[in-house]
């Protein structure tokens, strides 16, 4: 099976200081870009996270802050991993909660606005989990009959998660070659901040997905409650869903 391209295609993993994506920094990323005709290229980079690695994060992936105090920051491989990811649709596994969330904060962080939004994201996990309610291992070795070795590697899993993604493709009938159909079928809620503290509801209204004021429209809370917006901005959330915040705040004054 051969996954049926309009645009290039980044199939990508993180390893990463831990899993808060407002807090946590990224120690590896591996990319396959896959290109309309087929060709595949793949590329890993070792980031220094500037802050510490805990000890147990360690155990899981295997990086350690010795492996990276030499390597250069986010920052500093900002500009070069943007213009490798420019007109690629994205792809991975627990991406849409994840990864492409804590991509975006990095590049924010580094001061470069890279928005995947108008990318389609598909993500492994979800169509593994509509279809078999499984792990990565597990679904490797379920689709792809092999077992995951050297599993918490970035490019490891990255190449596992591809091969994934070709095996569901030729085993699901139902499942059309088609990456903006897989980007639909593999999300979960119509995100509007890649963290999903705000999502769309039926009618397209931006709706808050969290708290004291789930369910309610952004627009009449933050028109209600001018200081629910102050504490959003003054909170531990991610830098993206504060500036979708701000973007539909600054569209309520100008209305």
């Amino acid at each position: 099976m051969h996954l049926n391209l309009k645009n290039p295609i980044a199939v990508f993993d993180l390893e990463t200081t831990g899993v808060d994506v407002a807090r946590d920094r990224i120690v590896e990323i591996s990319i396959i870009k896959v290109t309309p005709n087929g060709s595949e290229e793949v590329k890993t980079w070792r980031i220094n996270p500037t802050i510490p690695i805990p000890p147990e994060v360690t155990q899981v992936h295997g990086i350690s802050n010795e492996d990276v105090k030499d390597c250069p920051t986010f920052k500093e491989v900002a500009k070069d991993l943007a213009a490798y990811l420019e007109g690629c649709d994205v792809a991975g596994y627990n991406s849409t909660r994840f990864d492409v969330p804590l991509l975006v904060e990095e590049f924010l962080r580094a001061g470069m606005n890279v928005d995947f939004r108008n990318r389609h994201l598909v993500d492994v996990q979800n169509i593994f989990h509509r279809m078999e309610q499984r792990t990565l291992a597990a679904a490797y070795k379920f689709y792809c009959q092999k077992e995951l070795t050297n599993a918490h590697s970035a490019e490891a899993d990255t190449r596992a998660t591809y091969d994934v993604l070709l095996a569901q493709l030729d085993r699901y009938s139902e499942l059309q070659n088609d990456v903006a159909f897989l980007a639909e079928f593999s999300a979960k809620n119509r995100n509007v901040d890649y963290a999903g503290r705000v999502v769309l509801d039926s009618d397209g209204n931006e709706i808050i997905n969290f708290g004291k004021h789930k369910g309610k429209k952004v627009a009449d809370v933050l028109a209600k409650e001018p200081s629910y917006y102050t504490w959003i901005m003054n909170g531990d959330f991610t830098l993206d869903t504060k500036r979708v915040l701000t973007q539909i705040k600054l569209r309520g004054i100008s209305k």
